[in-house]
């Protein structure tokens, strides 16, 4: 791997105060966590997403700790200079703040991560609050919450009438306040997404499909490389289709197997005239 330098906060925020935007993907393994820190990403986010990319469910509630603690460690021993984040699942932190906790330091000790990011606006501030005296960085997640996704009508846009956008600001500065060193926006509009912005007073502020005016950018990994089958959101730019070009290796090796003509002599190995001879002697 090249020589890179583990990713910091003061790094972070030196970019925010430098006009850098963050570059953050999503990675629930450790061949792509690779790829990731070399080529730079900025932050991994190992999501409970991987419970639709990875595991196949329909949506992110059934994954558990041991699913997160899992594709974490992997991902960390992947991506030793990235910032990663452990996204916290359902119910793993929605019962009390001590819970949040418990939980939030089970991401830190068995993973490795350095932060962990949790869903919820003012309701979740004393799960931030605790996390964050606890020692253990957190970020919030406002606008589309796939946790609670069946409660906001789907997933759609969040914050496109007035009261709901002033609930997603206030949503904010309760999670900022509370001490939350970074909020992700997910899907809510571009200018509601940089008035968080241009009034927060410290946070980073990071987008998914909410514009271009935040700190940085997350995209789904599996979106962004056509990974994943099922639907490409409106937010998504497919920056390279690996999924055809899996589909077309598949097929090749599909028909060279069929035809025989997989495997050739460079893909197996031999063994000497005189030491078969002598098998076959043996075996008689």
């Amino acid at each position: 791997m090249s020589e890179r330098k583990k990713i910091t906060l003061p790094y972070l925020f030196k970019k925010v105060a430098d006009g850098e935007p963050i570059t953050w993907l999503t990675c629930y393994d450790y061949p792509t966590a690779y790829f990731q820190d070399e080529a730079g990403i900025d932050m991994i986010l190992v999501g409970d997403s991987l419970g639709m990319t990875m595991l196949g469910y329909d949506s992110t509630l059934p994954v558990t700790m041991d699913d997160m603690i899992r594709h974490t460690a992997a991902v960390r021993r992947g991506a030793p200079n990235a910032w990663v984040v452990g996204d916290m699942p359902y119910m793993s932190y929605q019962p009390s703040v001590e819970t949040a906790i418990r939980n939030a330091g089970r991401f830190m000790a068995e993973t490795g991560c350095d932060s962990v990011k949790l869903e919820g606006g003012a309701e979740m501030a004393d799960r931030v609050a605790g996390i964050a005296r606890a020692g253990i960085p957190v970020i919030g997640h406002l606008g589309l919450t796939p946790q609670s996704a069946s409660a906001l009508g789907g997933f759609r846009l969040q914050g496109k009438g007035a009261a709901q956008a002033k609930k997603i600001v206030d949503d904010a500065g309760a999670l900022e306040e509370a001490g939350a060193f970074c909020i992700l926006l997910e899907l809510v509009p571009d200018r509601v997404c940089a008035l968080i912005t241009e009034r927060a007073q410290g946070a980073i502020i990071m987008s998914l499909g909410s514009g271009p005016d935040a700190h940085g950018q997350l995209l789904i990994y599996h979106d962004a490389f056509a990974l994943y089958p099922k639907f490409k959101p409106r937010m998504a730019k497919v920056f390279a289709d690996a999924g055809a070009v899996i589909r077309q290796g598949l097929d090749g090796y599909v028909t060279e197997v069929t035809e025989r003509t997989f495997p050739q002599p460079e893909n197996w190995f031999g063994m000497k005239d005189e030491e078969y001879d002598e098998l076959v002697r043996m075996l008689d």
